[in-house]
């Protein structure tokens, strides 16, 4: 027994002695783990050579005391005693000290993060928001937009059933999370790792710290610093103050930040007088005030409608209403348009609107960015033409039959717009008071244009000629072409009349039922001659016609089918703005710049830069010129007759529709070009009406007339 000792710790000193170099390990029976440090032990350099030697006194004896665990761990990689590929196989105990080693990795990285993030000192911009300023062309000042000064308000000035809607809407568990939402996370992971967009679903501690801390930036490194601040604040703050910061930062939509400005411009009173419905409203504005303001349209309206139910029913299931309370809520608590509070009224509402729509867009500025204020925006519109257009606008308003419109007919409508030739803005009329109608009459596409479009149709035939024989070259036509402009004429193929899906021969009708037998083409445009331009359409090709309107400026959306009677504007609907635009093409040269409202912004002193539209060639100068001659005999002896006495070598163009419905007419001088439109329109339903009433009694005194004089009166005033 022993000697069976002394063998055995012979054979232990045998093993310890290894580390130092002295030679192979004793033999020994054979045993496999035996047999593994021996080929280990057979990779090590040679005794006293290299820094393992050096270290190996001192690394032996530490090795040798450490955990099991630690030393089962140790990688043996490729695997001893595997063969082939699967000696690239790690084990199971490999497998497991990886994911060991990259948690333990992890957590140190993630804490080492949070040890050295700190919550900054200063919020976000908003906290210092300012007013915007739009200039008129001349430099003065138009209006003064948004809240100047913040208004705190403390969380208990907000009722709990205001602060219930708010939880019951975006995070019920606030009180009891820790300021993060593991859901929330998982989706940034995998929206990341997959490629996609970082996911919404953010607590309202970790929507606070976005708002007032980071930027709006959807990057997973902004969501992993969101994390850490949100943890941060929610084990420094209390719950209470956090949502107290969250609902005085958050954005409501119409400019207001927090829940007390938002209170005010939506229902003209303090937070503190708001009850549970009204709070569920403002509530539901968090998830986007763009989608759920309900005065923006009817889409917008139905959405508010659902999710404003949504919150109260859900406020039942968080306990912050009962039942019985939630069954006496059935009307949607409509806010108040009269509440807009820094919006100007009258006609400088318009302008404001479309000129902060512009800049957003030529700038690709976020909405809620751009009502943080601070913005010097110089439109291009002008005072004086504004003061002059809506001058002749109420004139001609105070002109229609008060005895077949009476003060209860309100579908009266005026839309009217001035084009630089370079497509500035000049003016516009939008409506009687922004505040009262933000429906704008002249930005409007829900206007039938009528013949308005047959310079378009000239401008293509003079352009790429016109087909008379199928399958032969295009004829080219000239002003002086001749068309038959005869009453009840009949529309033309190459192949014979033209049969519409009816089963009937199409034909042409003109204003009062006048045959003016062959005419030249540049007659036709300047009497407003209806046969020879649908004859035209169908000859050179509607689709070309399509093409120059466009090219000119018109929107594809807002132009009718390619059936013939496309070239009389049979169910197109541009506004007048556009209108405008694109006659001043033939005034310059066949050049068309779509109109902009908004020549350059600035804030804090630097300037902000704005995508400007840039000069495009819609037709050859030789076409746009044609045209322009066939305009001013429209207006030197033609349709336009009345507006000669104005400038001398004005051109324009009247224009009218089948039904009635609306009156038209555009004119050109050397500083610009005007569309006036007069029709009749219920703006519950968008359909056109009768311009009975309005001086619209077909044949005698054609709507068209009221839009000559009004535009005659501007013309004067501007000279």
């Amino acid at each position: 027994m022993g000697r069976q000792d002394e063998s055995s710790r012979g054979r232990s000193r045998g093993r310890r002695a290894a580390p130092k170099g002295t030679g192979a390990a004793p033999k020994s029976s054979g045993a496999a783990p035996t047999g593994r440090r021996r080929k280990s032990g057979g990779r090590r350099a040679p005794s006293g050579s290299g820094l393992a030697a050096r270290l190996a006194p001192v690394l032996g004896p530490l090795l040798a005391k450490a955990h099991p665990l630690l030393r089962r761990l140790r990688p043996a990689y490729p695997r001893p005693g595997r063969s082939g590929w699967r000696r690239w196989i790690p084990s199971g105990r490999q497998w497991l000290g990886a994911v060991l080693y990259l948690f333990v990795g992890m957590t140190a990285f993630v804490g080492i993060a949070y040890a050295v993030t700190d919550i900054p000192d200063d919020l976000n911009s908003f906290a210092k928001q300012q007013d915007n300023v739009y200039y008129w062309s001349d430099g003065s000042t138009m209006a003064r937009t948004g809240w100047v000064q913040r208004q705190e308000m403390p969380l208990e000035k907000v009722p709990e059933k205001v602060q219930g809607a708010v939880l019951a809407a975006e995070n019920a568990s606030f009180y009891s999370d820790p300021g993060v939402s593991p859901s929330g996370v998982l989706r940034a992971v995998r929206a990341a790792l997959t490629g996609g967009e970082t996911q919404g679903g953010s607590t309202i501690t970790q929507q606070y710290v976005k708002n007032a801390y980071l930027n709006q930036d959807r990057t997973l490194s902004r969501k992993f610093t969101e994390l850490l601040l949100a943890v941060k604040l929610d084990s420094r703050a209390g719950k209470k103050q956090i949502l107290e910061d969250y609902l005085n930062t958050s954005w409501f939509g119409r400019g207001t930040y927090g829940i007390q400005r938002a209170s005010q411009a939506y229902y003209g009173k303090d937070v503190s007088q708001l009850n549970a419905s009204e709070g569920a409203f403002l509530a539901s504005l968090l998830k986007g005030a763009g989608l759920f303001d309900p005065t923006l349209g009817k889409e917008n309206h139905a959405r508010a409608v659902e999710r404003w139910s949504w919150i109260l029913d859900r406020m039942v299931e968080t306990g912050h209403l009962s039942a019985a309370e939630r069954a006496g809520y059935t009307k949607f608590p409509e806010p108040s348009d009269a509440s807009l509070v820094g919006i100007p009224g009258a006609q400088n509402g318009y302008l404001v609107q479309m000129a902060k729509a512009y800049t957003i867009k030529a700038g690709h500025l976020k909405e809620s960015d751009f009502d943080l204020g601070g913005y010097q925006i110089y439109t291009t519109f002008d005072k004086n033409r504004m003061a002059a257009l809506t001058t002749a606008v109420q004139e001609a308003q105070k002109s229609f039959d008060a005895e077949k419109r009476p003060d209860t007919d309100k579908f009266a409508k005026i839309g009217a717009a001035s084009v630089a030739r370079d497509g500035r803005l000049l003016a516009v009329y939008g409506g009687p008071d922004y505040l009262k109608q933000g429906f704008n009459e002249a930005n409007a596409t829900t206007i039938p244009a009528g013949t308005i479009l047959t310079p378009f149709v000239y401008a293509a035939a003079l352009e790429d000629g016109v087909v008379r024989t199928r399958g032969q070259a295009r004829t080219p036509v000239s002003a002086s072409s001749m068309y038959d402009g005869n009453d009840q004429a009949t529309v033309q193929t190459p192949e014979g009349p033209y049969w519409d899906r009816s089963g009937k021969v199409l034909k042409g009708h003109n204003e009062g039922d006048r045959s003016w037998g062959q005419i030249t083409l540049q007659q036709a445009v300047a009497n407003s001659v209806n046969t020879p331009m649908l004859q035209l359409g169908i000859d050179v090709g509607v689709d070309r016609v399509e093409a120059y309107a466009e090219r000119s400026g018109l929107l594809a959306s807002s132009l009718g089918p390619r059936i013939p009677t496309f070239a009389l504007g049979e169910n197109s609907k541009p506004s007048a703005i556009r209108i405008a635009g694109a006659y001043q093409t033939f005034a310059a040269d066949g050049m068309h710049t779509d109109p902009y409202s908004v020549r350059s912004a600035s804030r804090a002193g630097a300037a902000v830069p704005l995508e400007q539209p840039k000069a495009v060639k819609a037709m050859s100068q030789k076409t746009a010129r044609t045209v322009s001659e066939a305009l001013r005999s429209a207006v030197s002896e033609g349709s336009a007759k009345a507006a000669a006495k104005v400038q001398p070598g004005a051109a324009g163009k009247t224009g009218t529709t089948a039904a009635n419905t609306a009156g038209w007419f555009v004119g050109t001088t050397a500083q610009e070009t005007t569309a006036v439109v007069v029709y009749r329109m219920s703006l519950l339903d968008l359909i056109p009406l009768p311009l009975t009433g309005l001086g619209g009694d077909a044949p005698t005194v054609p709507g068209s007339a009221r839009a000559v004089d009004l535009w005659t009166n501007y013309a004067r005033a501007v000279k």
